[in-house]
């Protein structure tokens, strides 16, 4: 049996489109003998200029002489043309043939810089178990190279064939495997559905969870402007890890109650996770007053007690981190700084992109500023489509780049009429989770969101869809204000409640507008960058064609 690296790709939960990359996988692995290595990118990312693993290619396997090949997967439905076979993505079609040469031309260049020309050797392979190519001339890959549906049974003969198990070993052939392996030092992600801490995602430590915490200076104030799929959440609880191992005391404060539940779940029982107004309501009661959640202005009441209450040494902390810094406003800077002990650090997570309130940012001077712009988490056609339709009203999505090693994530869009958009909305989202359930994802991978608040949503008064029962928020609060949910199997949030969170699948509903403008930008980017594997979109009619111009469909 083969050598997989990494190697434990079957306890991974896979569905979708990594599923059959796995299927790929076991194949490899009982197809080629123990002297064979394949390195994948199931699961995995690189950190350097944002590709799947050794850019775009999905598998990268070395023979016993140090002999390399890269193995390209293309599933379902590909188009023969005259300018080569293609892969379409909703509505749009990707040449196979060019993205292949610039892979193997990526790895050459590469190659020729760790180990000089003319010393190994890389080969190609194509493979598309799902397609039968016709003409294999004008497919733009060598046809000894392809291997489609008629030919997937042979797929690990054809391999042992092109890199012969008994040629002489090349000289560099231990120096590729250190190269390759050295792109797979592994960290798991803290990202997933609410009130779930299992690992979803697997990504490349040296992003922001390592080398944002390597920073030193004094006083530490570090602003981490990070678009969704950075790293954020994931560096949060690493920082919280790193105090409570120096016997210090760490707090989180974010904006959305959903994401403090989250990650009060996944971060060490010694940190203290809260919400902006949980926070409040704690030193509130602590103080002696007890606020009424009743009342309509329940939140402005809870600011003021905070702002006013005095803080004594029991609620200050050595560790703050302010997440959704974006949604934040001015004056909870001072109210929190008075948390700070002597000395303490003080790091500040945002996303501007993510700013759905349209509030000006925080002014922090004197703070120390670190951008990331690279989603690890969104498959890569998800993150091209946000940046085509997205990057045209707000530039700054336009500069992302990505580090998914997911693509062809088939993004789907259903439509319905906004002359009837209630029960036309309802039945094109019953049909979504159908269609996810038929994909392989089950339903507690599935979230539901709606484009708009809970409180415009004809979703969110809804107890089930079809014969599927919704969980969600019923707006109201027990007397120690945690949020009250129903019971059920299929998530159903609004955008503005699950930023922070992910899901394999998500199904952003309810999206029309009649002018595409800023705000509706920001919440197609919310909403689209929650998905890590499938992104299904339900739109009016009006909406979807806007979106398909955009992104340059029509």
């Amino acid at each position: 049996m083969a050598r997989i690296v990494p190697d434990d790709w079957k306890n991974l939960a896979a569905t979708g489109a990594a599923a059959r990359e796995r299927e790929t996988l076991a194949l490899l692995e009982e197809g080629l003998s123990s002297d064979y290595t394949v390195y994948h990118g199931v699961h995995w990312t690189r950190l350097n200029q944002g590709f799947s693993v050794f850019g775009e290619a999905d598998f990268v396997i070395v023979s016993p002489s140090g002999r390399v090949m890269i193995v390209e997967q293309k599933t379902g439905f590909l188009r023969e043309t005259p300018k080569g076979l293609v892969k379409v993505y909703l509505q749009t079609e990707r040449n196979v043939a060019i993205a292949l040469a610039r892979t193997i031309e990526g790895m050459h260049r590469r190659f020729t810089a760790a180990f000089g020309a003319g010393t190994y050797f890389i080969e190609e392979l194509l493979y598309c178990p799902d397609h039968v190519v016709k003409d294999a001339a004008i497919a733009g890959v060598n046809p000894a190279r392809i291997v489609d549906a008629t030919r997937k049974e042979r797929l690990a003969a054809i391999i042992r064939e092109a890199l012969p198990a008994d040629e002489p070993r090349l000289a560099c052939a231990a120096k590729i495997h250190h190269f390759l392996a050295d792109e797979l030092a592994l960290s798991p992600d803290a990202s997933a559905l609410v009130g779930q801490a299992g690992t979803l995602v697997t990504r490349l430590a040296g992003g922001l969870a390592t080398w944002a915490r390597r920073l030193e200076f004094t006083p530490f104030r570090l602003r981490v402007a990070g678009t969704a799929g950075s790293g954020k959440t994931q560096l949060a609880v690493q920082v919280m890890k790193d105090a409570v191992a120096r016997g210090q005391r760490p707090l989180y404060v974010c904006f959305n109650r959903p994401l403090a539940d989250h990650i009060a779940r996944v971060a060490p029982p010694e940190a203290k996770v809260a919400n902006y107004h949980q926070l409040c309501d704690w030193i509130a009661r602590d103080g002696g007053r007890t606020p009424d959640f009743q009342a309509a202005d329940i939140f402005d009441q809870l600011e003021k007690i905070f702002a006013d209450t005095p803080i004594d040494a029991r609620w200050q902390f050595d560790v703050l981190i302010v997440d959704e810094g974006q949604d934040f406003q001015q004056p909870w800077v001072g109210a929190l700084e008075r948390l700070l002990r002597p000395g303490a650090a003080w790091w500040w997570l945002e996303d501007p992109l993510q700013n759905l309130y349209m509030r000006a940012p925080v002014d922090l001077p004197g703070w120390t500023t670190l951008k990331e712009t690279t989603n690890y988490r969104s498959p890569r056609d998800i993150l091209d489509f946000v940046r085509d339709v997205v990057g045209a009203e707000v530039p700054l999505a336009a500069a992302l780049s990505s580090g998914s090693p997911f693509d062809g994530s088939d993004l789907s869009l259903s439509t319905y009429d906004e002359a009837y958009a209630a029960e036309g909305c309802i039945d094109a989202t019953k049909r979504a989770i159908t269609q996810a359930l038929s994909l392989g994802f089950r339903k507690q991978d599935i979230a539901v969101l709606s484009f708009r608040g809970r409180e415009g949503s004809v979703l969110s008064a809804l107890d089930q869809l079809g014969p599927h029962r919704l969980r969600s928020f019923t707006g109201k609060y027990d007397l120690f204000g945690n949020p009250e949910y129903r019971e059920g199997d299929v998530l159903l949030e609004s955008i503005y409640r699950f930023k922070g969170q992910s899901a394999p699948c998500v199904i952003l509903s309810e999206v029309d507008f009649d002018t595409f403008d800023e705000r509706s930008a920001r919440k197609l980017f919310v909403g689209a960058t929650r998905a890590t594997m499938k992104l299904i979109v339900v739109a009016s009619q009006r909406a979807a064609l806007h979106l398909r111009a955009a992104d340059g469909k029509v």
